[in-house]
């Protein structure tokens, strides 16, 4: 596997070995020895997965300490647009995101450390979105940005009348209106 550095310290891209032939491919999606040796060392604790259709947007969310997530992130059906903005309050790329294109062609994982919101928009007709997790979800502990705050000038790469958003993200708060970590 090789890990990619992304301008935002500790926001990581995996790229897996994919070990192809006539019959389809092969790669491992997790092995906790080789991802602690390439530096990840959150230890994984619960499986998650998504569903979606195009167009859809989830996110901006993340939990509040000390229920924070770490994530490792990646498509097995269609395409997403992935997105983590940094709000680690010490962070010098605090309010800054980065996104990266995870699909089942490419095979990329996204890994994002705890103090980051996370989302996504849907690019193919449907994704099967799965990720997992470092800590349990929490509702109590359930927070979020607005997905189009103004401020953060995030492409989707979704035309903005193709977008689907649920409601309870669509009145998430802006950055400037959010108490840091």
């Amino acid at each position: 596997m090789e890990i990619i550095k992304t301008p935002i310290q500790d926001l990581l891209i995996v790229k897996p070995r994919i070990f192809t032939d006539a019959r389809g491919f092969f790669c491992e999606t997790y092995h906790e020895m080789r991802y602690q040796q390439a530096g990840i060392t959150a230890r994984l604790v619960q499986d998650n997965q998504s569903q979606s259709t195009y167009g859809v947007v989830r996110g901006l969310h993340f939990q509040r300490e000390p229920y924070a997530q770490a994530k490792l992130l990646s498509v097995s059906v269609g395409m997403v647009w992935d997105v983590a903005v940094d709000l680690r309050k010490d962070s010098p790329t605090f309010g800054q995101w980065f996104g990266v294109e995870l699909s089942a062609e490419n095979h990329l994982q996204f890994f994002i450390p705890r103090g980051f919101a996370h989302g996504f928009s849907v690019l193919s007709p449907t994704v099967l979105f799965t990720y997992k997790c470092d800590n349990f979800y929490t509702p109590e502990a359930e927070s979020g940005l607005f997905y189009a705050d103004p401020n953060l000038h995030i492409d989707w790469k979704v035309p903005a009348d193709k977008i689907i958003v649920s409601e309870k993200d669509n009145v998430l708060p802006l950055l400037r209106d959010w108490q840091r970590f």
